[in-house]
């Protein structure tokens, strides 16, 4: 751990709060790094932790690389569960050694899960937090109360998270919004530019995606309003990806720069996106898109089973189809690539896109009038102070 481990005192402001911070996938790792850097302006700080690289340009040295926590799908998990269950004890271990403050675990659900409840069989008695709700509206309600034991509060990324989780009894939730609302774009739908590809960052998703991907950018890339092919990533991708594309039949650009993101999302004509996080980061940034996703056989068999509900976060937040939206057992390229090719020929449906994005953007930033959004730090320093006062 980075830092003195004192005892916190908030009211004398000397003393360190010590925060132990886990992200187990690059979206969790920006996030965290958001919260972490928040609170580094107002407080003393000494945080470990899992992370990845916006943790670590921070200041973290991981307790184990976050990669081993970055899978998706039972098969995933099936593979690496000796390796999951060991991270679980080892970070159990870890936290009890450390006695931080407060745990933070972002997102990473099954696994934070698991650690809170290994946490608390083995006694501990800091403040546990959940930072990104798990989706208990799409699936599995009843699991919103058996985390109520687990978690002090649950910070929300979503608007209307809140009070789904007030509702199904869930632990208390605040609205946090979400870094990428600080990379918002005003634009309007542009006339030709790069076709972005946003194949995934886990390596499951990887596998499923990536061949599909190249049969959409061939069939895709030579549309008029196509002025190349861009595929931004993460800096630990970026030599793998190079790789893969190099007999790619089209010429595609590699970007791994965050910094270079803002101005591919300005220019681009549209993206596709397999669903998660990097939608929304889409959305805020006012880039149209199509939404993609290849199930494994489990998660097949669930999507089936809960009558194929949205998956996008756009279409989920705005509650209606904004952004069309491919989700598939098996993987169909040409699927993908009439999807693409359509919305490239319609340029209205482009604009109404950016329009339904812009509404998204005000609702994101606002909050629910019941729960208007909060900063993550404040949220935090309150567990804090209330820790520190329950001490004296």
């Amino acid at each position: 751990m980075s830092g003195p481990a004192r005892a916190a005192d908030p009211a004398g402001g000397a003393e360190w709060l010590r925060l132990f911070i886990l992200a187990g996938e690059p979206s969790g790792d920006r996030i965290a790094a958001d919260l972490v850097a928040r609170l580094q302006q107002r407080v003393k700080l000494a945080f470990s932790g899992v992370g990845g690289q916006e943790l670590e340009a921070l200041g973290l040295r991981p307790l184990f690389p976050m990669s081993d926590l970055a899978v998706m799908g039972v098969s995933d998990v099936v593979l690496r569960l000796p390796l999951l269950l060991w991270r679980i004890e080892q970070t159990a271990r870890a936290i009890r050694r450390a006695k931080p403050d407060i745990v933070v675990l972002v997102d990473s659900q099954d696994f934070s899960r698991l650690l809170a409840r290994r946490l608390k069989q083995l006694g501990y008695g800091g403040k546990l937090v959940l930072y990104v709700a798990p989706s208990v509206w799409a699936r599995a309600p009843q699991r919103a109360a058996k985390l109520r034991p687990l978690f002090e509060e649950v910070l929300a990324v979503l608007p209307f998270e809140p009070a789904v989780m007030q509702r199904l009894d869930g632990p208390p939730t605040s609205y946090v919004g979400h870094p990428a609302l600080g990379e918002r774009l005003a634009r309007d739908a542009v006339g030709r530019g790069p076709l972005v590809l946003l194949p995934g960052s886990r390596d499951g998703e990887l596998r499923r995606h990536l061949a599909l991907f190249r049969q959409v950018a061939e069939q895709a890339g030579t549309h008029p309003a196509v002025d190349g092919i861009v595929v931004p990533t993460l800096p630990s991708l970026h030599d793998r990806l190079v790789r893969e594309v190099a007999d790619w039949p089209v010429p595609v650009r590699i970007v791994s720069e965050r910094a270079a993101r803002a101005e591919i999302y300005r220019q681009a004509v549209l993206a596709l996106a397999v669903s998660g996080t990097v939608t929304l980061e889409l959305a805020l940034a006012r880039v149209p898109m199509v939404v993609t996703y290849v199930l494994d056989p489990h998660q097949a068999r669930i999507y089936e089973q809960h009558g194929r509900p949205p998956v996008s976060l756009p279409n989920i937040v705005l509650g209606r189809p904004a952004v069309p939206e491919l989700v598939q057992a098996a993987g169909d390229a040409a699927a993908m690539a009439r999807e693409v090719r359509t919305l490239l020929d319609d340029k209205k449906a482009r604009q109404d896109q950016i329009e339904a994005f812009g509404e998204l953007s005000n609702l994101m930033e606002t909050g629910e009038a019941e729960f208007p959004r909060q900063d993550p730090a404040d949220r935090i320093l309150a567990h804090w102070h209330q820790r520190a006062l329950s001490a004296e």
